[in-house]
């Protein structure tokens, strides 16, 4: 029963240990406060979910023709082990490259934007629609800033042209052109299509081509769909649906055709280069077969042998053989280099060739001088027609290849206009910033909590201590504290507040009475925590359970319980005997003893034996006697009266004073007595969490046995 009572405490904890539902408990308590957060949230969620302008997705999907990449190819089966790209990857790029993208916002006519400006509207969603076909604003004017609105006229195929302090500058309707002289310069403009309301305004626009192309990057998501699928999926978003199928297949459109003409860009050269050659062939076939003629005409009819014309078809043969190889190895260098075993094949094969068209023409230095003529002419003859015939089949193929290029790319799914918008979930937006709101709410009522840098748990003072907290008092209404003569638990003894006060009479009864006490001192650390209060509702609370209890007001400067004209304390340690018409019988348990006329030094009249005296008489009288000292850190009265105590009750309020003051204010009560006084804790004016008792719950907070 002494105050040993550090074995009782529970286990330390860690400092930094986070009490979740007790700060889920201190948030109940300021649940007025919250609410008008969590209200001004759903107003703002509201607001917000109105105020975000829908936006419509779609999408198109290209395939790219895997089949022709060389470089897996080459690789073989190992092409799947190697980072290898892909062709996919490189149409990726094509589809973002400006050369596509600024087609797309020249066809679309990007560059211009007529944005809606009523607020009411868009919270509506209500807004009108302008679609620009041409517009030209003055450089002056762009740098000067200056807004040039249009509005809706009555008419909704006229409007009117606004410019600075919204003076119209012109009027005008849909599908015309009009240049208008202004801010020296001429302001053009051309309205292709409009759907809006009379009285609606628009902001007009006109960005440079590069900062359009920069844009419609920036909301493109272009991705392949699989890994080296071909597939290939582009997307965006836009705040009309016909606009954005419109921007994906203009997009889809351009590639391809840009695919096409890159593709047939190749057999085109070859076409020129070819036509350019067949005038010079023609030519050569047309003089050689010249040549024939007339060495027939001078030599008349030669009759070959079957022996001569093997050897022409055989050396004919040879001829075209090695052009054929030619061909082969001018492509074959297109690819590889000059020593790539290839080109290295088609060499050898060359070389063994003109070594048979070598031995040919020694077989041929055999025959008849004539029918060598004869031979070489028609040999060049059979040359030059095979080189003729061969460049004009290629001409043609080429012809045919070129007028039916189809590219490695195809449209797979053309882009659709979406039915319902992607964007924005207004659920998910309402209920987002409502939340924020709730929870800034939360922080502010935190925040508010830890500047205070006041101790607000009973677990934290008593590890720290090593003393019980033996009750935590809730906090009442503004004006009931002042009333100390009217106690609550007397007046209102269905409040939480006196179920609490009767918690804790029931912990201080184990410690009283069991050994004998029955001089209780309440004190605190300063002014304004409800110590006078408390005395007064705790010994009230005594007097009703059946003990006969004496309240004395031991603050002579300045009594909360004084009444003027009435003596008390004061007066009756100046008197030869202890009367009782110094006593204030409030029932038949209750009594109460007022500081009486207030002193300036009330250590004179506490230092002296009187006072022990005062208090050995009316032991015999009361079971207990609870005195309201004042506090400790701004009088020394509380200390002087602490020798003749049995019991301590410290008053604390809730989140008002740090670990280093309750401690100070402990070292200064121990040092005042020879033997340190019997102590307990007690906060008041705390949050209240719940209630219990006739009209409610309130949680019974846990107390000791020491």
């Amino acid at each position: 029963m002494d105050n040993n009572v550090s074995q009782n405490v529970a286990p330390k904890q860690e400092d930094d240990e986070i009490d979740i539902l007790e700060i889920l408990m201190f948030l109940k308590t300021k649940w007025k406060f919250l609410l008008v957060f969590l209200l001004l949230g759903l107003f703002a969620g509201g607001v917000a979910a109105m105020w975000m302008r829908p936006a419509y997705k779609s999408d198109i999907l290209l395939q790219v023709d895997v089949k022709g990449n060389k470089s897996s190819k080459a690789l073989g089966e190992m092409g799947a082990l190697l980072d290898v790209s892909t062709p996919s990857e490189a149409e990726m790029q094509l589809i973002k490259s400006r050369m596509v993208l600024s087609s797309v916002v020249e066809e679309q006519r990007l560059c211009y934007s007529a944005v809606p400006l009523d607020k009411v509207d868009r919270l509506l969603h209500r807004e009108g629609r302008m679609d620009l076909e041409f517009l030209s604003i003055p450089r002056a004017v762009s740098e000067a800033k200056i807004k040039i609105k249009a509005r809706v006229l009555p008419d909704s195929t006229k409007f009117e042209l606004l410019g600075e302090d919204d003076a119209v500058l012109l009027k005008g309707e849909v599908g015309e052109t009009y240049r208008q002289p202004y801010a020296g310069d001429t302001l053009a403009i051309c309205v292709r299509s409009m759907k809006a309301r009379p009285g609606q305004t628009f902001l007009l626009g006109a960005t440079h081509p590069q900062m359009a192309v920069a844009g419609l990057l920036g909301g493109l998501s272009v991705s392949e769909e699989g890994k080296n699928s071909g597939i290939i999926r582009v997307s965006m978003q836009h705040a009309y649906p016909d606009r954005v199928a419109d921007i994906l297949n203009s997009i889809a459109n351009t590639y391809l055709k840009q695919n096409i003409e890159m593709r047939s860009a190749e057999a085109k050269k070859t076409l020129d280069f070819l036509e350019e050659q067949l005038p010079s062939v023609k030519a050569k076939l047309d003089s050689s077969e010249q040549k024939l003629t007339s060495f027939r005409n001078a030599n008349g009819t030669i009759d070959l042998s079957g022996e001569t014309r093997v050897h022409l078809e055989k050396d004919v043969s040879l001829q075209q053989r090695l052009l054929e190889l030619e061909q082969k190895k001018q492509e074959a260098l297109r690819l590889f280099q000059a020593e790539h075993p290839t080109v290295r094949t088609i060499e050898q094969q060359q070389a063994r060739l003109y070594g048979e068209i070598a031995k040919q023409k020694k077989a041929a230095d055999k025959l008849p001088k004539t029918q060598q003529e004869f031979l070489s002419l028609q040999e060049e003859v059979e040359v030059n027609n095979k080189l003729y015939t061969n460049l004009l089949n290629n001409i043609q193929q080429l012809r045919v290849v070129q007028a039916g290029e189809v590219g490695n790319v195809r449209i797979v799914d053309q882009a659709y206009v979406p039915i319902k918008p992607a964007k924005p979930n207004r659920k998910l937006i309402f209920g987002g910033v409502a939340l924020a709101f709730l929870l800034l709410g939360c922080a502010i009522v935190l925040v508010r909590r830890m500047s205070h840098n006041g101790v607000a748990s009973s677990t934290e003072v008593e590890q720290a201590t090593g003393i019980g907290v033996y009750g935590k008092l809730p906090m009442l209404g503004k004006g009931t504290e002042n009333n100390v003569l009217d106690p609550v638990v007397h007046e209102k003894p269905d409040e939480p507040f006196a179920e609490a006060v009767r918690a804790l009479r029931t912990a201080l009864e184990f410690s009283l009475f069991a050994d004998g006490k029955k001089v209780l001192m309440v004190s605190g650390l300063i002014e304004g925590v409800g110590k006078s209060f408390v005395s007064t509702n705790l010994a009230c609370s005594f007097a009703m359970s059946g003990k006969k209890v004496l309240l004395v007001d031991m603050d002579l400067r300045r009594g909360r319980m004084f009444k003027k004209g009435h003596k008390g304390l004061c007066e009756m340690l100046r008197a030869e005997k202890f009367d009782d018409e110094y006593i204030e019988v409030v029932s038949e348990n209750y009594h109460i003893i007022g500081s009486g006329k207030r002193v300036v030094n009330p250590g004179d009249l506490l230092n002296k034996n009187r006072f022990g005296t005062f208090l050995d008489t009316f032991r015999k009288k009361y079971d207990l006697i609870i005195l309201d000292t004042p506090p400790v850190f701004q009088c020394s009265d509380a200390l002087l009266v602490e020798k003749y105590a049995d019991y301590l009750l410290c008053v604390l309020k809730q989140s008002a004073h740090s670990m280093d003051n309750i401690q100070e204010a402990l070292s200064t009560f121990d040092r005042s007595t020879e033997t340190p006084l019997p102590k307990a804790f007690v906060f008041n004016k705390c949050e209240r969490h719940s209630g219990y008792g006739y009209g409610g719950y309130y949680g019974y907070y846990g107390y000791k046995k020491y």
